[in-house]
């Protein structure tokens, strides 16, 4: 999730949101791993880009939700690798989320991208704010759906 967060953040999670289903684009949450050792570790932390009903698609390195190119000033590069080519255009099914991590470097996050939209029950919480380090206290900026103006 680099550059929003790094590794050592201490983050307050709140888990009553994704429980009842309002998760909403800009979110970041935690998401329970299955197979950690594709990971590494679980839970994961990723940025929600969409929920059920929305429509994903990847071109030209960049994201669109709904057919609007996002205005993504928070990843880390400036272009988003299509990985999967059945998860780069797509409908998040019902009772799911599409995610991606701010790092989106070649390899830089395992993601929707790779293993596809995720069951809503797969979600431990929601970030709300972070603790530690002290140089970095408060909470995690939202990013609404915010739109490139030139589409």
């Amino acid at each position: 999730m680099e550059t929003t967060l790094h590794d050592g953040d201490q983050l307050i999670i709140e888990k009553l949101t994704p429980k009842l289903g309002k998760l909403k684009y800009g979110d970041i949450v935690t998401i329970n791993v299955t197979d950690k050792s594709e990971v590494g570790r679980s839970p994961i932390i990723k940025r929600v880009i969409g929920v059920e009903g929305d429509k994903i698609e990847e071109k030209d390195g960049k994201v669109y939700l709904n057919g609007k190119a996002l205005k993504e000033d928070y990843i880390n590069g400036d272009y988003t690798e299509v990985v999967k080519e059945q998860y780069s255009n797509m409908t998040v099914p019902k009772g799911m989320i599409y995610v991606l991590g701010d790092n989106r470097t070649p390899g830089g996050s395992l993601d929707s991208r790779t293993i596809g939209p995720l069951e809503l029950s797969r979600v431990g919480g929601r970030a709300i704010f972070r603790f530690w380090p002290l140089k970095s206290i408060g909470t995690l900026k939202k990013h609404a759906a915010q739109y490139l103006s030139n589409q």
